[in-house]
């Protein structure tokens, strides 16, 4: 059935060309942390209309997931390159001399999802106006955002994730190599948090999730992005979240489980990689694991939080200088935010070739408060983060500081704030694959508590300049301006 689909998607492309435009009005409608109950197992071959492709500024969607308690919603506000599991979202490109990125957008004062596309051109210092790749047709949910893969001819790939088993996924090609100007529609099926990974000579691993005894982890792939091989499962422990990275033709996932399907009782860290483009999965000893992994002392354990009482929030994944894997997650308490989970510990989990290490990098405010880890070339490993205290105060996101470590991870210190003073609290940090010294992370701004619009940002290498993207554009083109939002 997933070969019949692929001929008939391929052979009956979808185009979308760049033009200025805005799409329809649609109704609102999101599904949030709950999983879809499945309406039929195959994917469905409905192709979407193609939007009117470009939008008017950079605007990201405003969400709230609707699970309150006495300190707000469990996580809500600016979410236009949410969630930590979408992978990556920016990668730069040296042979156009552009960072090209994906988010969810939204239209102007309204929660209506729309997955975008563009660049930052690092020789002019302007931005186009940005691509509507799909239009979700009313559906506000940003765990439907886009990932983004560029390829080795430089083509563009952006897997814009389904939700459940109810929205299916879409993967769209851009038509030229290093353009967002137009995009064809190659696939459509069943896959959520899409994390694809293109490996130089071999093709593109796609590392995703399903929801099918909970939110259950996968991976498939593709020589040419056209034809993708049969899902096989990797993890089924009652469900997992996952953040993954690949380093030449090894790929690398960390995960963790959660208990009875419950998200609300995520918790324990697991790690696995592959360096046979994903047929075979080793633990960072290289002990070959047999899947699916389904017991929870699998021996890709990393660490048994769960016998600690403690819940974990994954949010990066990188290399040292020797290529060991260093792993950034969220420790918690409580799965609803507010004083009650605290301490909530920013933890880097390090395997130093014998054993894996664990440093606490600092303390923040809420669960879902998503940062980026990025280690240097002259040997320090830094943390973007929204760990400094929001305007919202107990809301997703805060203030974003730099924490940096000259011990491989063993001490902390804060380097700077990247903004201060802010209207509204920032999230979700991340990191550009291959990043460029100019645009070195991205994020959205929001209110947590109420709908505001959402505003999306990035900043330099050092952190000492922060631009904001365009919010209205009145030309094809714009430079983002300084943000007021770094202080000395």
């Amino acid at each position: 059935m997933l070969l019949t689909l692929l001929v008939f998607v391929s052979a009956g492309t979808l185009s979308v060309r760049a033009q200025d435009g805005q799409g329809d009005q649609g109704d609102q409608g999101g599904q949030g942390d709950r999983a879809a109950q499945p309406t039929s197992q195959e994917p469905t071959s409905q192709e979407p209309t193609a939007p009117a492709d470009r939008d008017d500024g950079y605007r990201g969607i405003w969400f709230t997931l609707g699970q309150f308690s006495e300190y707000g919603d469990k996580y809500s506000g600016g979410l236009g390159t949410y969630t930590a599991k979408h992978v990556p979202l920016a990668v730069y490109a040296p042979e156009a001399d552009k960072t090209f990125f994906v988010y969810g957008g939204g239209r102007k004062g309204e929660r209506y999802l729309l997955a975008m596309a563009s660049y930052y051109d690092h020789a002019t210092g302007q931005v186009p106006r940005p691509t509507i790749v799909h239009d979700k047709r009313g559906v506000d949910d940003p765990h439907d955002n886009p990932s983004l893969a560029i390829d080795e001819k430089g083509h563009l790939w952006v897997f814009v994730s389904g939700r459940g088993r109810r929205r299916p996924g879409f993967i769209y090609r851009s038509i030229e190599p290093y353009s967002t100007d137009g995009f064809e529609q190659v696939f459509e099926g069943e896959f959520t948090y899409p994390q694809p990974h293109p490996i130089a000579g071999q093709g593109i691993v796609h590392l995703h999730t399903k929801y099918t005894r909970g939110r259950e982890l996968y991976v498939t792939t593709s020589r040419d992005g056209l034809g993708w091989s049969d899902a096989v499962k990797l993890a089924g422990m009652g469900g997992h979240y996952q953040t993954s990275n690949v380093d030449g033709d090894r790929v690398i996932t960390a995960f963790n489980m959660h208990p009875g399907g419950n998200v609300d009782l995520r918790t324990n860290l697991y790690y696995v990689e592959s360096r046979d483009f994903g047929k075979t999965w080793q633990t960072a000893e290289g002990t070959t694991v047999e899947l699916p992994m389904t017991e929870t002392d699998s021996i890709a354990r990393v660490r048994d939080f769960r016998s600690e009482g403690r819940l974990v929030y994954m949010k990066d994944i990188r290399f040292d200088a020797d290529g060991n894997p260093v792993i950034l997650v969220v420790t918690s308490a409580n799965h609803q935010p507010g004083p009650g989970g605290q301490p909530r510990r920013v933890l880097v989990v390090h395997w130093t070739g014998d054993q894996w290490r664990f440093h606490e990098v600092t303390e923040t405010t809420h669960n879902y408060d998503t940062g980026m880890l990025a280690i240097e070339d002259d040997g320090s490993w830094r943390v973007f983060t929204p760990s400094g205290q929001g305007p919202q105060r107990w809301g997703t996101g805060g203030e974003i500081e730099i924490w940096t470590s000259h011990d491989s991870g063993e001490t902390w210190t804060k380097e700077r704030d990247v903004t201060s003073g802010s209207e509204f609290n920032h999230g979700y940090v991340r990191h550009p694959v291959n990043a460029h010294d100019g645009f070195y992370a991205f994020w959205a701004d929001g209110n947590p508590d109420e709908l505001s619009p959402s505003r999306l940002y990035f900043t330099n290498r050092a952190g000492t300049d922060v631009w904001q993207l365009p919010y209205d554009m009145e030309g094809d083109h714009a430079r983002p301006r300084p943000a007021e939002l770094t202080r000395p």
